[in-house]
């Protein structure tokens, strides 16, 4: 056996497809034995249903949990028998050559225990973890700190990255990156697998240094390149990236260097920690908060100048309102009138006046009937009444300025319609059409780019040449011709290689996202940025439960239930069939982990995950098969409503320990 291919799956059925169809190809390219593993760390997706019925070839390890992403991976290399073994993320499309390549060139250098390749992101931009150094404390303090990003060519700060090296010319390294790792299999019968004390992340920092410290060499070769679609970056701004990154820098320290340079390590690495959490967090809350706060500043603004104005116009005894109407009264109205508006989805995307209107009316009421039970705080109704007229007008006119700004146009409904051209042939451009139709995208089709090879000829009928814009050799031209801001690449038609020409080669001035739709696939995937994971475009269900209003409504009622279920405690522990499960699942409700009632069965119950399923309290004389349970969830799901929680809860209390 030549060649085993390692790949370690979690919920990316529509990446996974991509990434084993381009395998198929190279592996079919290199001429000689290849065996591909596919480790699913219990995806809740069709991830393991795909993979047999699409790749019979693939051997196939269905894990029932998450051992994590170094166990999962060994799991195979316990079992793969080829003389290099490639671990390969499935969020990434390999070149038909790729194997080729990368094998000639370790046969070449047979002290070469591990090889990386050159990798792009989704817009076909190098991406700088394709080549890394050794992460001791000082690359690591000039990485924490932005030093290696201000000066990303330096030997001094950019060792992280390595960027003084040239990234067209093969390098001898002393990191690898996990998303693609060829190794030697000698090699790693010397230094062993991968550290099973990572759980994700730093796993190939480790092995990558036990290789070097085994005598073998990590080699960058930049003969041959990948799409690897979500990069190192993906998850920075999440609290949970950076602890489990961290953490596993802080495992590496501790085990390889000496106790006086990990200690320094450890204080440098938990200092990052807060840092990075911290800024992590602020960032997540400056971005949901702004337009709340851009919001109750046009309010007390507004409410300052009608007050004013009251006050010296209309008021029927001259004399100024009280500090506190300013400083109390009016931010109590502007609290209302906020909250009422994001009950009434009016922070939702896509952004309806309708649902602003709503909202702020039902604050006006609510204010002026409260307002009627303190006496000293009962100002004039007009205010409130100008200040409800001026909350409509503000609030939804910051959001028409705001789409405006963003997408060129005054309907809030609607966003910037892609403008976008298929490259492919007629067939499979009718086939893309007919999926951004049924997965209501909004974009207007140009037409079809045929590719630039002589067995595409166009079809005869005069109504399939109108639509044909040129070939790929036109590609730059007809960008700036029609404007186009997306290209969707039919790997039926084009070998991946050229599809990673062409990102990039094409000018990234004006920017243009690329996707992709495999072959025989019913997914358009791509990425427009390394640091935002994925996106696709595929037929979806059209469920109440995913709507933002009903998931609103569902999270209130969770926390009042949660409340409910604390004052009766101890009638409810009494009457449990499993008393421990109780307030756990309360803790977990209230951090909002899980939900009361909401799915267990479907493939999408990772999305929603809870305690009790509309299956469990089904009226049934027996135990339910998979497919009724299933079934249930499914129309729970589309049509969703509170009430529905409310009689799940009352049949199935006596469930809600678990």
């Amino acid at each position: 056996m030549k060649l085993s291919v390692v790949i370690v799956n979690y919920n990316v059925c529509y990446f996974l497809e991509q990434t084993l169809l381009s395998v198929r190809r190279a592996a079919a390219e290199l001429g000689e034995p290849v065996e591909v593993f596919v480790v699913d760390n219990n995806s809740a997706d069709a991830s393991v249903a795909m993979v047999r019925a699409r790749f019979p070839e693939v051997i196939l390890l269905a894990n029932k949990d998450n051992p994590g992403f170094s166990r999962a991976n060994n799991q195979a290399l316990r079992l793969a028998t080829g003389q290099y073994q490639l671990l390969l993320n499935p969020d990434t499309l390999v070149e038909e050559t790729t194997f080729r390549r990368c094998c000639d060139f370790m046969d070449a250098h047979p002290r070469c225990g591990g090889l990386g390749v050159l990798m792009l992101d989704g817009r076909g931009r190098f991406l700088p973890e394709s080549k890394r150094g050794l992460p001791t404390p000082a690359v690591a303090f000039y990485k924490i700190f932005g030093l290696a990003s201000l000066f990303p060519r330096s030997r001094t700060f950019g060792r992280y990255h390595l960027g003084f090296l040239d990234k067209h010319e093969a390098h001898e390294v002393a990191v690898l990156s996990g998303a693609f790792m060829l190794l030697r299999q000698a090699a790693l019968a010397e230094v062993g697998l991968l550290d099973e004390d990572y759980f994700m992340y730093g796993e190939d920092i480790d092995l990558s240094y036990r290789l070097t410290q085994g005598g073998w060499q990590n080699w960058y070769f930049p003969g041959t390149r990948i799409l690897h679609y979500k990069g190192e970056s993906t998850k920075r701004t999440s609290v949970n990236y950076v602890l489990v990154f961290y953490r596993a820098m802080v495992i590496f320290a501790r085990k390889h260097f000496a106790a006086s340079r990990a200690g320094l390590f450890s204080l440098l690495i938990n200092g990052a920690i807060w840092l990075r959490a911290g800024l992590a967090v602020a960032q997540r809350l400056a971005t949901a908060a702004t337009p709340v706060l851009l919001d109750a500043a046009l309010l007390y603004a507004g409410m300052y100048v009608l007050k004013s104005y009251w006050e010296v116009n209309q008021k029927y005894v001259r004399l100024p309102y009280p500090p506190q109407y300013m400083l109390v009264a009016v931010p109590l109205y502007i609290g209302a009138w906020l909250t009422t508006t994001w009950l009434s989805g009016g922070y939702d995307q896509p952004t309806r006046a309708s649902r602003v209107v709503r909202g702020v009316a039902v604050g006006t009421v609510l204010i002026s009937a409260v307002s009627n039970f303190f006496d000293a705080w009962r100002f004039s109704k007009a205010l409130i009444v100008l200040g409800g007229g001026w909350a409509v007008a503000a609030l939804v006119g910051r959001r028409v300025l705001s789409h405006w700004l963003r997408h060129g146009n005054l309907r809030l409904s609607e966003g910037r319609a892609k403008t976008l051209a298929i490259v492919g042939t007629w067939a499979e451009s009718q086939r893309v059409r007919q999926l951004l139709t049924q997965a209501q995208v909004p974009a207007k089709v140009i037409g079809y780019i045929t590719p630039d090879a002589p067995d595409y000829a166009l079809p005869s009928p005069a109504t399939t040449l109108a639509d044909h814009l040129g070939t790929v050799a036109e590609l730059p031209a007809l960008l700036r011709l029609y404007g186009l801001t997306e290209l969707i690449f039919c790997g039926q038609d084009l070998p991946a290689s050229q599809i990673i020409d062409l990102m990039a080669s094409l000018p990234a001035s004006p920017p243009v996202a690329y996707k992709i739709l495999p072959a025989g696939s019913q997914y358009i995937i791509g990425s427009s940025h390394k640091d935002a994971p994925g996106d696709y475009y595929t037929l979806d269900r059209s469920w109440r439960l995913s709507q933002p209003a009903q998931r609103r409504n569902k999270r209130l009622l969770d926390l009042m239930a949660c409340l409910v279920v604390l004052v009766l405690s101890p009638v409810l522990l009494w009457g449990q069939r499993r008393p421990s499960g109780l307030l756990p699942h309360v803790g977990q409700v209230l951090r909002g982990r899980r939900s009361w009632v909401g799915l267990r069965y479907l493939p999408e119950a990772s999305r929603y995950p809870a305690v009790l399923s509309p299956a469990e309290v089904a009226p049934a004389a027996g135990p339910l098969d998979a497919a009724t349970r299933q079934r249930l969830e499914l129309l729970y799901a589309q049509d969703y409503e509170p009430g529905l929680d409310l009689s799940v809860l009352w049949r199935g209390w006596r469930r809600l320990g678990g």
